[in-house]
Order: C-alpha cells, then sequence, then structure tokens
C-alpha cells in the first residue's frame, strides 16, 4: 500500500507514533492499529488551537445533593447473571461479556432477554450480527424464551441499530455481537480497530443519554483475551468472561471489572437440551459419592471470586517406570503437582520420582489456587499406600517447599460451606483454626497443622478411627 511522502502515522490504541507504516504496532503489539495522521498533529499540542473555555451544560453540584435512585441496579430475573453485575443491571451501564465460540453467550443472553421482557416494564431489543431472526427464533423456541415484549432484528450497520432503538425504545439492548457492526464515515472493516472502537464509543454514549441498559458480546483471541482494543474494555462499565469446557455442563461467568460491584464474582449455570439455568448450589458437582471407602481422593476448598466450591481432588499412582514417569493433570496445575511430589519425597518419605503420577478435579473444575495443595498431597498419599482418606475430611492449605502449610484467605467461609455439605473433620494451616478466626463451623472439629507429615499422621489416624477394620 502506498503512503504519501511525509505523512504521519500513529497507533491508534497507545499513541506511539512510528517513523513509517507497518502492520503491527511495535509499542504495544496491536495488529491493524498504526493509522495516517495529520503532519499537523504530529507536531504536537503547541501546533494546534487552544482549547476555549466554554459553559458546561450542567453546573457542577455538591455531592451530597445528587440522587443515586437512577443508578440503581435492576434484576434481570437470571438469578447468577444478577450476582456477578452486583445485584442487576444499572440503566446506562454497558456490559462486555466475551467468551470462546459455542459457549453459550447467547442463550444465555437471549434468556436475560426474555425474563426482563417477561418481568420489567420496558421491551428488550436483541440485535444479532451474526444469526438471521430466524435462526435466534429457533434458539428461543428451543429454551422457552418467547415473549411479545421481546424483539429481534438482524442488523451489521449502526445507523440501522440506532433506528430500532427510536422505532421500539427497550429497556434493555443486546447486540450480539460488537465486532460485527460497522459504523458509517469510520475507515477500515467491520470488526477492526477502528471500527470497534468507534462502536463501541457510539453505543456508550446513546446508553448513557437514554438510559439504555445495554449488553454488547465481544469475540476472544486465541489466548481466550477480549478482542479488540484495549481501550475497549476501559469504555464499557462492566466487563465478564463467559467460561465452559465444551465436554462439561458447567459454565461460568466471571468478573473482570466492574464499576457496580465486586469485580471478582462468579456465577454457575448448567448447559443442558433446554437451554442454560442458574446454579445457586453448584458444590455438589465437584464430589463423588462413594459407597465404600477409595484411596486416592481428597475434598478441599476453593474460592471462585467470592464464593466456596468443595471440590475433590482425585490422584491414581502408576506403575513404577524407567527414565520419566508421566505426571498428567486435569483442572490442576501441573507445575503445583511436580512441587508436591518432591515435597512428599524429601520431607515425607514418600517415594513417587519412579512412579506416574496422574491428578485430576471432578465435574470440570479448573483449580490454580494453592489452597488445595494439602488436599493434592494427601490424596497423593492417599493413592500411594492405598489407604482412603475418612470420607468426613475436609482439607486446605498451602504446602511450601520445606514442606509447611501456609495460611490462606477466607478459612471461615470455607469451612462454612464444607460444613453445611456435612464434612465433620477439618485439618488448616496455624492461625486458621477456631482459636485465631474466632469462628467454629456447627459440628465440626477443626486441627492447625503445621506441615504435611502432621497432616498426614491426623488423616491416617482419622481414617484408623473411621475403619472398624
Amino acid at each position: 500500500m502506498t503512503k504519501t511522502r511525509g505523512a504521519a502515522y500513529q497507533c491508534d490504541v497507545c499513541g506511539h507514533r512510528p517513523a513509517k507504516w507497518m502492520g503491527r504496532c511495535p509499542e504495544c503489539g496491536e495488529w491493524g492499529s498504526i493509522i495516517e495522521s495529520s503532519p499537523l498533529a504530529a507536531l504536537g499540542p503547541t501546533a494546534l488551537r487552544s482549547v476555549q473555555s466554554r459553559a458546561p451544560l450542567e453546573p457542577a453540584r455538591p455531592i451530597a445533593e445528587i440522587s443515586a435512585k437512577p443508578a440503581q441496579a435492576r434484576p434481570t430475573g437470571v438469578a447468577e447473571f444478577d450476582r456477578v453485575l452486583g445485584g442487576g443491571i444499572v440503566p446506562g451501564a454497558v456490559v462486555l461479556l466475551a467468551g470462546e465460540p459455542g459457549v453459550g453467550k447467547s442463550t444465555l443472553l437471549l434468556d436475560v432477554a426474555q425474563q426482563w421482557a417477561k418481568h420489567g416494564d420496558t421491551p428488550s431489543l436483541v440485535v444479532s450480527g451474526e444469526e438471521s431472526v430466524s435462526q435466534v427464533r429457533l434458539r428461543a423456541e428451543r429454551i422457552g424464551a418467547l415473549h411479545e415484549r421481546l424483539y429481534l432484528a438482524a442488523e451489521s450497520d449502526l445507523g440501522a441499530v440506532f433506528g430500532h432503538l427510536d422505532a421500539v425504545k427497550p429497556g434493555l439492548l443486546i447486540l450480539d455481537s460488537v465486532q460485527t457492526i460497522s459504523a458509517p464515515g469510520t475507515d477500515g472493516v467491520a470488526g477492526g480497530v477502528t471500527q470497534v472502537r468507534a462502536v463501541t464509543a457510539a453505543l456508550v454514549a446513546i446508553a448513557k443519554e437514554r438510559g439504555l441498559a445495554t449488553v454488547l458480546v465481544g469475540h476472544v483471541t486465541k489466548d481466550g483475551n477480549v478482542a479488540g482494543p484495549r481501550v475497549l474494555e476501559h469504555l464499557v462499565d462492566v466487563v465478564l468472561n463467559f467460561e465452559g469446557d465444551k465436554h462439561s455442563s458447567l459454565r461460568m461467568v466471571r468478573g473482570l471489572k466492574n464499576r457496580f460491584g465486586a469485580a471478582d464474582e462468579v456465577g454457575c449455570f448448567e448447559m443442558h437440551e433446554g437451554g442454560i439455568t442458574s446454579l445457586p448450589d453448584p458444590s455438589g458437582l465437584f464430589l463423588t459419592r462413594y459407597a465404600d471407602a477409595v484411596s486416592g481422593t481428597c475434598v478441599s476448598v476453593a474460592m471462585e471470586g467470592r464464593r466456596a466450591l468443595v471440590t475433590e481432588v482425585q490422584t491414581l499412582i502408576g506403575a513404577q517406570t524407567p527414565g520419566s514417569p508421566r505426571r498428567t493433570v486435569s483442572g490442576l496445575d501441573s507445575a503445583r503437582l511436580a512441587m508436591i511430589i518432591a515435597v512428599l519425597q524429601q520431607r515425607a518419605k514418600i517415594q513417587l520420582h519412579d512412579r506416574e503420577v496422574y491428578a485430576a478435579t471432578v465435574g470440570g473444575l479448573r483449580v490454580t489456587e494453592p489452597a488445595v495443595d494439602l488436599a493434592l498431597a494427601l490424596a497423593a498419599a492417599s493413592a500411594a499406600h492405598d489407604l482412603p482418606m475418612p470420607p468426613d475430611l475436609v482439607v486446605v492449605g498451602e504446602v511450601g517447599l520445606t514442606g509447611e502449610v501456609r495460611r490462606i484467605g477466607a478459612v471461615p467461609r470455607r469451612l462454612a460451606e464444607a460444613a453445611r455439605l456435612g464434612f465433620r473433620f477439618a485439618l488448616v494451616p496455624p492461625g486458621c483454626g477456631p482459636a485465631a478466626t474466632g469462628v467454629t463451623p456447627p459440628g465440626m472439629r477443626v486441627l492447625e497443622v503445621a506441615d504435611v507429615r502432621t497432616a498426614l499422621h491426623y488423616a491416617v489416624k482419622a481414617a484408623s478411627e473411621a475403619d472398624p477394620r
């Protein structure tokens, strides 16, 4: 592509000014973000006309005189979605929901639109840039999301979207997806950096002006990040990530940014043939109830945002293998497994250097926090010695390289969830027991363990007391 001699170039994402045009910005790494700017702009602010002062449209007022009622959240009718949003969606707020293809974003938002139309006093509008209205109608019929005040439109032009807003006057707008909409008069193709930024900025402006609750569906890159310029996440009020494994029915909506609530909240859903439903109590999905005691399993409590999820960790010790034995994980961090194996060998004298080790979680939950280290260590020791752990035992704690059990956060919340599900014996790090927290779950015995060997001692002792043999 021929460029004009003497032209100036600028990255429309980070503002970097390269000496010549290039396909990728060397400063921020964005592709297709280098645009041609006027030579006058390259000279800096001294060459530009000074900004003149003018009277504001609305004068500034003391903060105590400003009412917060217009910004109160309104429930959408989908409990887990409202949980992540902080109680509901705020009028005028713009929410960006991103996720892998096929994870269920459109299905979830179609249910949200139907619930809004059913229980609200304003209609909802779904604009699809990827499917026809007939295709969306088929999905709505399958999941039971038909309502006379739910409007559908298939558009890829931003001006036509604004025309639908004038005609329908909805209280909720769902745009699927922002990468398929093009803004007239803006350079680039739909889905490009310039187009996505222009479309999002226009939708944010009209949402604030009309008090229109807006949900934008966003694509993700192969790395799992939101596609488009980084400024896209700064323009919107809420950024959510829809996660799920294609081999599991579990889906999670994770908050990444929220101007109206907690940014670390998680909502759980179950995908099935009839659509997607909220899971207010998902802990049962990550546990296996055995008729007889089985070795190689241990129960822990992981934190997903502010939610405590009781999950089971399973390990299997294979046969002796010369050379480098296999270490395979599913739902866990492979580096943590390798570290736990080394600690068990050095500190607990459990020889696993020549054995194959397999470790997994139950139900498709991915756990990366160190709080499950102790459960992973006890599960591996249980599999190595073929000694089942007590069925009512739950353990939490991070394991260090010296074998010590280190403190973690939210221990009272974890133990309360475990006690609710019937667990009566808990091993926790030092300083996290009832003496330190002042909280004891009803009917639960809590012991503090300083290292892995002490935890193994108490677990084996409890197992022998539970086994009448």
